[in-house]
C-alpha cells in the first residue's frame, strides 16, 4: 500500500482533539484510529504493537542490537481549527492555476494565495472539498512512517532497532504529556510532521496558552452609571491593548505573536483564549509579562477580581537541545540529498511533539511530509512528496547504520 493510499484511508477517521478537555486522549474517537494502526502494524509483522490506556501507540521493528536505536513519531489527532469529520478527499493532477474545491459552494484554492501550489506543478495533489481540513497534519506523517516500515520489513533492509510512536493530542499541546520514554528506548528520534519533504527542522517556537476570564457587573441599563462593568467590552479592551502588528497575519520567520483564538461573552461574563509564540526566549517571557500587566491594569481600573489570567506553558524551542546532537541533523540532511532534494532547515512557526520530547531527554527534530496549508480547508499534499518522504525515512535508517560503522 502506498503512503497516499494510507492517508486516504486514515482521514476517514475523525480524530479532532479538544483543547478544553481534561482527559487523555482529549477525544475518545482518536482511539479508533489508534486501534486500526495497531492492527495494521501487527499484520505487517510488528508483533508488539499496542495502544496504551491513554491512546498512545507503540511498536518496534527489531534489528541489530549493536546499532544505534532510532525512533519515528507522528501524531494522530487533527486540529480543532476546522472540522475533521466527513472528509471528502480526492487526488487532482495539477498543472497550475486555481483549483475549484467545491463548485456548489464556490470554494476555490488560489495559486496566488498558496505558493506551494506553484512548487507542486506537474504533481498529483490530494485536496478536500473545501468544507473540512484534510488531516495530512499529521496523518500524512503516520502514513509515511507506516509505509516506510512496511517496505523496510518486506525488503529485508538492514537496520538497528526501530521504535515507533503515534501520539494523541499534539494539536492541543499535550501530545508528549504521557509519552512513555521509560518504555520507548530510542537513542534519538524524528517526528514526521512538517511541510516541505526536504525539510529537517530543529528550531521552533516557545509556546504558551493564555486564558482571560472576565466577571462583569450586570444591572439594568437605565440605572447602570458608575455601576455596570460590561465584561464583553473589557474583553475588547484587552484585545485592543495588544499590538495589532504582532498577530499571525502580520508576522513571519522568527517574529513572535499573540493569537486570539476564541472570544465570547456578554455583560456578565466573557472569555478570551490566546496562544502566545516567540522563538526568542527573552522576548517570549516579555510577551507573557505583557499579559500579566494587562490583568493587573484591568483589575485596577474595574475592580479586583474582574479579570483573571491563566497561563499554561506548552513547549520550548528545541534548538538548545539539538545543538548538542547535530549528528542527527547531518543524518537527515544526507538522506534528503540522497533523494535529490536540497535540505532546508528554517525556524518552525509552530511546534511538534519533538520539541517537548527533546526537553524530556529524547532529541527529536522534525521531518517534512510534503503537505501544506495545514489546519484549514485548503490543506493539500502531493502524492509524489509523500513518496519522497517515505524514501527519506528509509535513507535515514540506512545512514544510521553507516554512522555506527564509521
Amino acid at each position: 500500500m502506498t503512503a497516499a493510499e494510507r492517508l486516504l484511508r486514515y482521514v476517514q477517521f475523525d480524530t479532532q482533539s479538544n483543547e478544553f478537555s481534561d482527559t487523555c486522549p482529549s477525544t475518545d474517537k482518536q482511539k479508533a484510529l489508534a486501534l486500526a494502526l495497531v492492527e495494521e502494524m501487527r499484520a505487517m509483522g510488528i508483533s508488539d504493537a499496542y495502544m496504551d490506556a491513554e491512546g498512545y501507540v507503540y511498536g518496534t521493528v527489531p534489528g541489530d542490537p549493536a546499532k544505534p536505536v532510532i525512533g519515528l513519531i507522528a501524531h494522530m489527532d487533527t486540529a480543532p481549527d476546522a472540522s475533521g469529520a466527513n472528509i471528502h478527499a480526492r487526488i487532482v493532477p495539477y498543472e497550475g492555476g486555481d483549483i475549484v474545491l467545491n463548485e456548489a459552494e464556490r470554494i476555490v484554492m488560489k495559486e496566488a494565495d498558496f505558493p506551494s501550489l506553484t512548487r507542486n506543478r506537474g504533481k498529483h495533489l490530494i485536496v478536500t472539498d473545501g468544507t473540512t481540513l484534510l488531516g495530512a497534519d499529521d496523518k500524512a506523517g503516520v502514513a509515511e512512517i507506516m509505509t516506510a516500515l512496511e517496505q523496510i520489513i518486506a525488503e529485508g533492509t538492514p537496520h538497528g532497532d526501530i521504535w515507533v510512536g503515534f501520539t494523541p493530542d499534539e494539536e492541543v499541546g499535550k501530545g508528549a504529556d504521557l509519552f512513555d520514554l521509560d518504555y520507548f528506548e530510542a537513542d534519538f528520534a524524528y517526528t514526521v510532521d512538517g511541510d516541505y519533504e526536504g525539510e529537517v527542522a530543529y528550531e521552533n517556537f516557545n509556546a504558551a496558552s493564555a486564558e482571560f476570564t472576565i466577571k462583569g457587573v450586570n444591572v439594568h441599563p437605565g440605572e447602570a452609571k458608575d455601576i455596570m462593568v460590561n465584561a464583553a467590552l473589557v474583553g475588547c479592551e484587552i484585545a485592543a491593548a495588544l499590538p495589532a502588528n504582532e498577530t499571525p497575519a502580520t508576522t513571519e520567520g522568527r517574529e513572535g505573536f499573540y493569537h486570539l483564538c476564541d472570544m465570547s461573552g456578554d455583560v456578565a461574563s466573557a472569555h478570551l483564549s490566546y496562544i502566545v509564540r516567540d522563538h526568542d526566549k527573552a522576548l517570549f517571557a516579555k510577551r507573557l509579562d505583557t499579559l500579566r500587566s494587562l490583568e493587573i491594569e484591568m483589575n485596577k481600573k474595574y475592580g479586583e477580581g474582574t479579570v483573571s489570567l491563566t497561563i499554561t506553558h506548552s513547549y520550548e524551542n528545541m534548538l538548545s537541545i539539538i545543538m548538542d546532537n547535530m549528528y542527527i541533523i547531518d543524518l537527515a540532511k544526507a538522506a534528503i540529498e540522497e533523494n535529490g532534494l536540497k535540505p532546508l532547515s528554517r525556524p518552525v512557526r509552530g511546534g511538534t511533539d519533538g520539541a517537548r520530547l527533546s526537553f524530556m531527554g529524547l532529541p527529536c527534530p522534525n521531518l517534512g511530509t510534503g503537505g501544506y496549508g495545514f489546519h484549514g480547508p485548503f490543506e493539500h499534499i502531493s502524492v509524489e512528496g509523500m513518496e519522497t518522504a517515505v524514501n527519506i525515512i528509509k535513507s535515514i535508517v540506512k545512514h544510521v547504520l553507516m554512522l555506527a560503522d564509521a
